[in-house]
């Protein structure tokens, strides 16, 4: 089975190497997704996803990415890799150096890097870019839209344990990532990340999966704010249209858990995911949010069927989502999915509101209905269809 084997080159792109290069040896490799996605069910202009790119028109901005890697030797212990996208932000095209760093082999088990690196958030951080990693071509939008840096410049270590049955990896990380941009009613803002620090632990063995357990934190800053119409009501605090504020965060502690779980004996393949997300003294309380994946080859083919879910104070969001891959040559991947969502209890889930209606909302909200307009549920079909590749 073609994906199967050229497994471990998509591998390589998306995670640290088991050991470094030898001086002058270099690797060089490319990758990319073309993609497009259409959201069905909601007539009103609806967006929906990370950056609000999937809509009721067929877009290839939400899917489509191309991306390049190179790793050279400086000496036998001493590397350099280089990883850069190119990926569409909201409705422009955007080049990114996702990685950029020194990596050194102090020991046959040790490898440190510094630089530029991934933030290892998710089970799929490292390979998020990388599409031809994974079974989906959208990864759970429950899971995967909660935590939106990429990467930050720091340092980590990763110390791998052989086993008789597998391996056992460890791996801590440090630094920070200062002027990022977060995606909120339908627009860009800046935010940073300080005292960014994580650790995970890896089991994988050879005949039972791998099995994931993983923590971050950071200290966060951001302002969330836009222009609005209010209603002019002094006495209830409302002095007419003007700017307001959403959210403001100044150097609170966000933290995030996550355990996940693979297996994929060559027919038969699982992925599941939990995480949680809290952010102190923000008023949001935890969102917890999960998959789980099974899926099976026949040949060239592979079905597959997820169940999502993300829930939070406001609300909940679930969906179903059924896939058929087709190995067209052996570094390349036609995928199509269909994905139901639905979310309850007033709550917009992934699904896109601008800021006059989330104001709107919280209006009715605060006032028993008298103000505003009261939160609605979302729910849409949708429909995606492109290309994983790899060279």
């Amino acid at each position: 089975m073609f994906n199967v084997r050229l497994l471990p080159l998509a591998i390589c792109l998306a995670t640290a190497p088991a050991f470094a290069l030898e001086q002058g040896e270099h690797r060089f490799n490319t990758f990319g997704t073309v993609g497009i996605t259409h959201l069905g069910g909601e007539d009103d202009g609806r967006s929906y996803g990370i950056t609000g790119q999937t809509t009721d028109s067929w877009r290839g901005d939400q899917l489509s990415k191309f991306g390049a890697q190179i790793q050279y030797g400086l000496t036998d212990t001493l590397g350099i890799t280089v990883q850069a996208t190119a990926k569409p932000e909201q409705d422009e095209w955007k080049a990114n150096l996702e990685w950029a760093y020194l990596s050194w082999q102090s020991t046959d088990n040790l490898m440190v890097r510094f630089g530029r690196l991934r933030t290892p958030v998710y089970m799929y951080s490292e390979s998020i870019d990388v599409g031809f990693s994974y079974p989906w071509l959208r990864l759970p939008d429950e899971v995967y839209s909660q935590v939106q840096l990429s990467n930050y410049e720091g340092v980590d270590a990763v110390y791998t344990v052989p086993l008789s049955y597998g391996s056992v990896a460890f791996q801590v990380a440090g630094g920070q990532a200062k002027n990022r941009d977060i995606f909120a009613f339908d627009d860009m803002y800046d935010i940073d990340y300080e005292k960014v620090f994580g650790a995970n632990i890896s089991l994988a063995t050879n005949d039972f999966g791998t099995l994931r357990i993983g923590y971050v934190e950071a200290d966060i800053s951001t302002e969330i704010e836009d222009f609005v119409n209010r209603p002019n009501i002094p006495f209830a605090g409302l002095n007419g249209p003007g700017v307001q504020s959403f959210q403001s965060i100044d150097k609170q502690k966000g933290k995030f858990v996550s355990v996940g779980y693979q297996y994929d004996n060559g027919t038969w393949l699982s992925s599941n995911e939990w995480t949680s997300r809290s952010i102190e003294a923000d008023g949001s309380g935890t969102t917890d949010a999960f998959y789980l994946m099974g899926g099976r080859r026949f040949g060239e083919f592979l079905t597959h069927v997820t169940y999502a879910q993300l829930d939070d104070d406001a609300g909940r969001q679930n969906s179903w989502t059924l896939g058929l891959n087709y190995n067209l040559l052996p570094n390349v991947v036609l995928k199509s999915e269909y994905k139901r969502v639905d979310t309850s209890g007033g709550y917009e889930g992934v699904f896109i509101r601008s800021s006059q209606e989330a104001f709107d909302n919280a209006l009715s909200e605060g006032s028993n209905g008298l103000l505003g307009s009261p939160a609605r549920n979302f729910d849409g079909d949708i429909v995606s269809v492109g290309v994983d590749f790899v060279f």
